[in-house]
């Protein structure tokens, strides 16, 4: 099952979704090397892929990829920007591959929709004995005052959404059959006009793409008005809007 969230928001805000989301710090590429050991003769998957976002820093690896996503939408804008990967309708639950097939199962900004016992079992099921899980956030910081009052402004429309701050998706680990979860951190801001990275980097957020017309005019008009009047974003064209990225990685034993 896809999250009614997700399903409509992210089929009706593909284009702003691929447009207006941050991308992934060059730090991160060894991690993905080193740590999760992708390379050529390994086989990934990009679970919940999206609009491929991430998909290009598991090819640039040399490793064969596949992505799976389960919305139309976002995975029409991934097959147009990545061709040559293999992208197949697939949910966390119920992914058409063989058993002990891949080398690494990668899930970026996608994780916490569907942290179930259920999905991590399908997940140890395609992978190798001594595969990986490799989980990606890109993470707002909110020890930073603007961004904490934008972050207020979208928690009041959340209704059951899940979400990476909340923390749920870290109850079903420590997880059977998988070594400990480890982190590591790279810090990755995003530079770009205040129209992208923060109104429509906003507007992508899933329970905001699938609210009403007016909810929507609701919550954008209130991002306006921090934009505008905040001293940090008063009249600024270009901002850097402050992200860490957490990625975590743990192994199928045996």
């Amino acid at each position: 099952m896809v999250h009614a969230a997700a399903a409509a928001g992210f089929q009706a805000a593909a284009d702003t979704y691929a447009a207006a989301r941050p991308e992934y710090p060059a730090a991160l590429d060894g991690w993905l090397k080193h740590t999760l050991g992708l390379g050529p003769d390994r086989r990934a998957v990009d679970l919940g892929a999206g609009t491929g976002k991430f998909t290009g820093r598991l090819v640039e690896t040399g490793a064969s990829v596949t992505a799976i996503e389960p919305v139309a939408a976002m995975r029409a804008k991934l097959a147009a920007a990545h061709p040559g990967v293999e992208a197949l309708e697939g949910t966390a639950e119920a992914m058409p591959l063989a058993d002990a097939s891949v080398d690494a199962v990668v899930c970026a900004q996608a994780f916490h929709w569907f942290a179930t016992e259920a999905a991590l079992a399908e997940i140890r099921r395609v992978l190798k004995p001594g595969g990986v899980l490799g989980l990606v956030w890109n993470v707002r910081d909110e020890s930073v005052a603007w961004v904490a009052a934008l972050t207020a402004v979208i928690d009041r429309y959340q209704g059951d959404a899940p979400r990476y701050a909340s923390g749920a998706w870290r109850k079903v680990f420590p997880a059977e059959g998988f070594s400990a979860l480890e982190e590591a951190r790279f810090d990755n801001p995003q530079v770009g006009p205040v129209e992208t990275v923060v109104v429509d980097r906003l507007r992508s957020t899933s329970f905001i793409a699938a609210a009403s017309p007016e909810v929507q005019a609701e919550i954008i008009g209130a991002i306006r008005a921090i934009v505008d009047t905040h001293p940090a974003l008063a009249g600024k064209e270009v901002v850097a809007f402050p992200y860490r990225t957490s990625a975590f990685h743990c192994r199928k034993l045996g």
